[in-house]
C-alpha cells in the first residue's frame, strides 16, 4: 500500500553530499525501522497533528531503502509499547501518538532542538536507592535513570547537575516504576555542600563515559560537515525537496540518538574542545537549510487516512530558537 504521489512542479538539482549520504544509509545491511519512525514521528508527524495514514508513513520511508513490511512490523511493536496507536477509517489506518508517546517525544524535543546547553546553578541532584531492592530492581530503575540524563556514583547513588527530581520521578512512574519511587530518596545539595571544580570534574568522569560518546559526535560532524558545506555554497540553493526531507530525517534521528547517551551536562563541567556545541550547531544549520524545502515535500506526501494534508503548527518555526528549561 502506497499513497499517491503527486508531482512537484519546482525542478531541483541533486547534491552529490546529501545523495551519498542517503545511498551509504540505504547500504547497511540492518535498518533499525523502529528507531527511524520514532525520528519522523517526533520530527516530522508531531508538528502536524502527531497523526499519518499507513500508506504516507510507508511511501516516505521507501526511498531510505525500508521495505512495507518492515514498517508494518516496526510499527505493530510500537503500538505494542506503547508508543503509537492505530484509528481505522474504512480500509485504511492511521497511526497516532498516545498520550506516552507525546510525553515522550516532547521531552525529547526541548532536548533536540534547543539552541544551547542549560545553564547550571553548582548544586548537584542526586537520587539514592536506599530501599529494599533486588539487584534486577536496582538495574532497572538505574537504566530508566540513565535515559534521564543521570549517572552512577558507587551503584547506589544516581546524580545530575541540572534534573527536576519532581519530573524524573514522575518520569519514573510513567515508565511503569512507581511502586519503586518510596524506596529512593532525593537529595541537592546545599550552599554548604558545594564541590570544588577539581572535584566537579572527577564526579563527571566518575559518572559518565563522556569519551565514548566523544567519539559519536565525531563522527557526528565527519558526516555531516561535508553536506553543510555544499548547502551553503551557491550549488545548495536548489536542493530537491525528497532529498531534503531524507536528509533531514538522517540527521535529527543521527542527532537524536547521540542525545539518548548525552546528559546533557553544562558547558561548565565539560572540556574546553567539548564537541558537542559544535554538533548542535552544525545540526541547528543544516536543519534550517532543509526547512522550507523538506516541508513542501511533507505537504506532498504526509497524508491522513481520509486523504487529508495536515499543516503544520508554530511549533516548527520555534525549533533551535529556544534553550531547554534548566
Amino acid at each position: 500500500m502506497r499513497a499517491p504521489t503527486p508531482r512537484s512542479t519546482r525542478v531541483r538539482t541533486p547534491l552529490r553530499s546529501l545523495h551519498q549520504h542517503v545511498k551509504r544509509f540505504r547500504q547497511q545491511r540492518r535498518v533499525q525501522a523502529g528507531s527511524l519512525i520514532v525520528s519522523i514521528f517526533g520530527d516530522a508527524v508531531l508538528p502536524r497533528g502527531g497523526c499519518i495514514w499507513l500508506g504516507s508513513l510507508i511511501r516516505l520511508l521507501e526511498p531510505l531503502g525500508v521495505s512495507e513490511r518492515l514498517v508494518r512490523t516496526a510499527a505493530s511493536r510500537l503500538v505494542k509499547d506503547g508508543w503509537l496507536r492505530t484509528q481505522s477509517l474504512g480500509r485504511r489506518s492511521n497511526y497516532l501518538l498516545t498520550d506516552t508517546g507525546r510525553r515522550r517525544f516532547g521531552q525529547a524535543a526541548r532536548r533536540i532542538y534547543a539552541s544551547s546547553t542549560p545553564p547550571w546553578d553548582r548544586h548537584w541532584r542526586l537520587i539514592l536507592l536506599v530501599g529494599d531492592l533486588n539487584a534486577k530492581e536496582r538495574e532497572r530503575i538505574r537504566k530508566a535513570l540513565f535515559w534521564q540524563g543521570f549517572g552512577t556514583l558507587n551503584g547506589d547513588c544516581c546524580v545530575h547537575p541540572n534534573a527536576d527530581l519532581v519530573s524524573a520521578f514522575d518520569a519514573l512512574a510513567a515508565e511503569g516504576l512507581g511502586a519503586y519511587v518510596p524506596r529512593l530518596m532525593p537529595l541537592q545539595s546545599g550552599d554548604g555542600m558545594r564541590i570544588t571544580s577539581t572535584n566537579n570534574g572527577d564526579l563527571v568522569r566518575r559518572a559518565w563515559n563522556l569519551e565514548g560518546l566523544r567519539t559519536g559526535y565525531d563522527a557526528f560532524i565527519r558526516a555531516y560537515q561535508p553536506i553543510y558545506t555544499e548547502l551553503a555554497s551557491e550549488t545548495g540553493s536548489g536542493v530537491a525537496e525528497e532529498d531534503a526531507f531524507l536528509v533531514r530525517v538522517l540527521l535529527i534521528h543521527d542527532y537524536r540518538r547521540l542525545l539518548l547517551r548525552d546528559p546533557g551536562l553544562p558547558d561548565a563541567l565539560l572540556p574546553r574542545d567539548w564537541p558537542g556545541q559544535e554538533a548542535r550547531r552544525l545540526c541547528r544549520d543544516i536543519y534550517r537549510s532543509l526547512m522550507v524545502p523538506s516541508e513542501r515535500h511533507l505537504t506532498l506526501h504526509l497524508q491522513l487516512a481520509d486523504g487529508s494534508t495536515p499543516a503544520a503548527d508554530a511549533s516548527l518555526k520555534a525549533r533551535f530558537s529556544a534553550a531547554p528549561p534548566g
